[in-house]
Parts: C-alpha cells; structure tokens; sequence
C-alpha cells in the first residue's frame, strides 16, 4: 500500500501499472487458482487502460451484444481522455486507504463491484459529452444489470470516491459528487418528482454518506458533513455536521474535518 501511495502521489501511471502487476504475480504464487484470472486482467495485458478493459467489458458483456464494441469503446475513453485513469487511480487509493477489507490496489480491481462500476461510470460519462448519448444510457443500463449500482452518464463525480458495497446505489442526471466522498450501499441521490433541469443532490467534498441514506431534491451536503445511515434528507447540510433521522435533522458538528477519510458512522452530537 505504501508503494501505491507514491504512485499515485506522482501521477506515474507506469509505475502504478508495474505495482500491479508485481501484486498480480505475488498473488499467482499464493493462489495458482486464480492463476488464469490474473494472467488475463493483469499479467497478460500491456497497461493500465488494457486490464481495465479486459477486466470489466467482459463482465458487462455477459449482458451485452457485443464484447468487441466494448473493448474498442474503453479503450478509445482511456486513449482520449487521461483524466479518466487519473481519477480511476485516485479511486482505487480511496479503496486501500478507508477500506479495511482491502488489502492491496489489487483487489478492487478484481473483486470489488463499487470500484469497477465507478470505472464503467466513467467511461458512460465520456460518452455523453461525445454527443453518444444513447450509447452512454446503455452503458449505464448494462452497469445497473451487472452491478446493482445505477449512476446516470450526466451525473458528476470526482476522482477519490469509495462505493463501499455499493449495491442499490442511485445518482441522478444532475447528481453531483466532489473529491474523497465514501458511500455506503443503498444510497440515493435523487429527485423529489417530475421537475425536470438541475433537481438532484450536490454532495461536496469530504462527506461520508451511512448505508441506505436517501438524498432527495437539489439539496447540498456540505464539505466535510455526516448524513447518518437511513436517514433521509430533503434540505441543505451545512458544512462540517452530523444529520441524522427521518426527515434528517443537524444533531452536531462533526469531530473530523473529512469524515470520508475516517470512516467512522458514529454520529457526533
């Protein structure tokens, strides 16, 4: 983990990739059975964009026409626009850093349904700013089926989110999400109704949202605030509290300045 603290630190995506590949061939001598499954994502492959790749489209393609067309659109995403990978990697450092059960950069990559459907995100959000928009909404329909995780192409996220379980996750078209945001599953960011234009939560950064919270309406949960699990919240959260109940209500300041990073759920009073 410390290896990957540096890569990511620098932005060398070499040095990154040449760190997963040596957890790849450690993990092949622990574990032969997997042998074939890191031969193919990471052993076998060439860079970071290619195991990406493999990785995912032929998880999505088990629901798809076509792992060809996939495999060309991903890889064409990462070619065009390397903002992708550079979130891509602050997200997986969002994994190793807040997630207990991850033990290397290695394991989202391989098993971890939050990682791998925020890449896919953002590959369907490319998309949707190519003037694809259709094909975007069946990447995000084929995310959904593959992954129980529901974010519209339109919706904004930064780099360095953790989709922590991650399933029944919803981000609507004008959803928002800044930089080192953690959610847990179940969460909703959502409309109230048929208003159409901007309707949906702006979720700033260093908030940590409890499983199955509901965020509902064009509502801001402020930088470094606390939104408890199963609460549901229909107004603004002002920076740096802890809100709680349903509806929600502040019910303190919170006593770290970034709950995200620390992942705790205890609720400050």
């Amino acid at each position: 983990m410390n290896d990957l603290n540096k890569t990511t630190n620098s932005g060398d995506a070499v040095i990154f990739w040449e760190t997963l590949r040596r957890l790849a061939t450690e993990m092949h001598v622990r574990e032969p059975a997997l042998g074939e499954l890191l031969h193919e994502t990471i052993i076998d492959r060439s860079n970071f964009s290619e195991s990406l790749t493999h990785r995912l489209t032929r998880k999505l393609a088990n629901h798809a026409a076509s792992v060809e067309v996939l495999h060309k659109t991903f890889l064409q995403a990462f070619k065009d626009d390397p903002e992708i990978l550079s979130d891509v990697m602050l997200d997986m450092q969002a994994v190793c850093d807040r997630d207990p059960a991850c033990p290397n950069a290695l394991t989202p990559l391989l098993f971890f349904k939050g990682f791998q459907a925020l890449v896919c995100y953002r590959v369907a959000h490319f998309l949707w700013h190519q003037d694809r928009q259709e094909f975007a909404l069946y990447l995000q329909s084929l995310i959904s089926e593959t992954f129980g995780v529901d974010i519209h192409p339109a919706a904004q996220l930064a780099g360095g989110i953790l989709l922590d379980h991650a399933t029944g996750f919803v981000a609507g078209e004008t959803a928002v999400i800044e930089q080192d945001v953690s959610i847990l599953h179940e969460v909703t960011l959502g409309g109230t109704g048929k208003d159409r234009g901007d309707r949906h939560p702006k979720v700033r950064s260093g908030v940590l949202l409890g499983a199955g919270a509901k965020i509902l309406g064009n509502v801001e949960i402020g930088v470094g605030a606390k939104v408890g699990a199963g609460s549901v919240v229909l107004n603004d959260v002002p920076a740096h509290t802890s809100v709680a109940g349903v509806p929600a209500k502040v019910i303190g300041k919170t006593s770290e300045i970034s709950p995200a990073l620390g992942m705790c759920h205890e609720l400050d009073s």
